[in-house]
């Protein structure tokens, strides 16, 4: 997905679906074939990539930075760490002793699992909602808890394409079994969340208004002149 944070819009621009026993290929692997298509392929212009804990892998870190952008994903609480320079052993991230100071613009810590001698990210406590995070970012210059928060806060956006698209595309209610046909299946249904979003953005309305005034067209004009008559017994 590709977000816009000052039109306040989203789009997809490429999916894959995943079929390890088909493909051999993980969920990493084609998040990096994405990636390296819209960098080196198509051009796509974007500085930042926004992710769930599940995808902040080593592998998937690190080949952001050799794209060079920048990423912020949320860590999970038990991730090891070492914010001591080395003096200390790995801790869970939640363990960790936050200052005012480190509180509002971040540590450096490096993370466990064959990372780079010296490689070194910045990590974030975020706290709202009575719910803290811990935000890992290679943007070592961010130094504003805020602006953070208000990164992440831009990858909901996925959350509700996911709704959305399963609320008024079907995309969830294909019967089939065939590889060939699921995949045509999520193909038609993201390019008719395509066409509801474009319709959406014309007329200033929400997608499902849109979807809905399709409803109400075909019912008002099915009152009026019905195409099958019913007659009396």
């Amino acid at each position: 997905m590709y977000v816009n944070p000052e039109l306040d819009r989203y789009w997809i621009i490429d999916f894959r679906i995943y079929d390890k026993q088909g493909d051999g290929k993980s969920k990493l692997d084609h998040v990096c074939d994405m990636l390296d298509v819209l960098v080196n392929a198509r051009n796509v212009a974007f500085s930042t990539v926004l992710m769930d804990s599940w995808y902040a892998s080593r592998v998937l870190m690190l080949f952001i930075e050799s794209l060079g952008k920048k990423y912020y994903c949320p860590l999970k609480a038990n991730r090891l760490v070492d914010d001591a320079n080395g003096t200390k052993p790995y801790r869970r991230v939640d363990s960790l002793e936050w200052s005012d100071t480190e509180q509002q613009s971040g540590k450096r810590v490096k993370l466990l699992n064959k990372f780079p001698k010296n490689h070194k990210v910045k990590v974030f406590r975020v706290v709202s909602n009575r719910r803290t995070d811990y935000i890992a970012t290679n943007d070592l210059a961010q130094s504003d808890v805020s602006a953070v928060q208000q990164a992440c806060g831009v990858r909901w956006k996925n959350e509700r394409f996911h709704r959305e698209a399963k609320q008024l595309t079907g995309i969830e209610k294909c019967q089939c079994r065939l590889a060939r046909i699921v995949r045509n299946h999520i193909t038609c249904a993201i390019l008719v969340w395509i066409y509801l979003m474009q319709k959406a953005h014309e007329t200033a309305q929400t997608l499902y208004q849109v979807k809905n005034a399709m409803f109400s067209d075909f019912l008002r004009q099915q009152l009026k002149s019905p195409t099958l008559n019913m007659a009396d017994a």
